[in-house]
């Protein structure tokens, strides 16, 4: 019987590859840092640079760097003086984002916000074509609420991880990261605003465009 890994693997190998430096990242992500599925991966970060590649974004905003992976995929599609601001909240990463930045050749592109999104974002006065929220689940209402005015008409707003494992499915699940998640999912499925489209690719992405 074919699997779900089993489609899964045969999807990554019939799409473009990662480059080096990726493949470098993924792998010092795994063997160094807690909690590495948090990870975009080989065909989430596919799929987010081909989305800014097809938007060409001249200012992208994402919530929650984690190692720098997906900013890097996101950051391929930015117009020649276009400018990636990405947030994080734990500064021990800081080091391990800034040398794979440096390394990708998009220091010059990105700023790095180290400390709590919900202080952060309120600050911005920059209109978004695109932004990334893969942060804490329990604000995710909160970050779109926040982000949603700062976009503008026919940006993106791309939510990962909208599956939680699935536990999105389970009515007895009530732990405040599914409840964030649900919350999110059901608000903007009413938005009369937006059309999405929730895409079941690995942990799920909540595709969202501002009419």
């Amino acid at each position: 019987m074919i699997s779900e890994t089993d489609i899964y693997n045969y999807a990554e190998v019939f799409s473009t590859g990662e480059s080096p430096l990726l493949q470098k990242l993924n792998r010092e992500t795994h063997l160094k840092i807690l909690y590495p599925r948090m990870l975009s991966g080989k065909l989430q970060g596919n799929l987010l640079k081909m989305l800014s590649c097809m938007l060409r974004p001249s200012s992208i905003l994402e919530i929650g760097t984690y190692t720098g992976y997906s900013a890097i995929c996101l950051a391929e599609g930015l117009t020649d003086r276009g400018m990636l601001q990405t947030i994080e909240v734990n500064p021990e990463l800081e080091d391990m984002i800034c040398r794979y930045f440096k390394e990708a050749g998009i220091t010059t592109k990105t700023t790095l916000h180290i400390g709590n999104a919900m202080d952060i974002v309120p600050t911005f006065s920059t209109t978004f074509d695109l932004v990334f929220i893969d942060a804490n689940k329990e604000n995710y209402l909160n970050y779109y609420n926040m982000v949603f005015d700062k976009v503008r008409k026919g940006g993106i707003i791309i939510a990962d991880n909208v599956l939680w494992g699935g536990k999105v499915l389970k009515e007895n699940a009530n732990d405040k990261e599914t409840k964030g998640i649900k919350e999110f999912n059901e608000f903007v499925q009413q938005d009369k605003r937006v059309e999405n489209m929730l895409l079941p690719l690995r942990d799920g992405l909540m595709i969202i465009r501002k009419l």
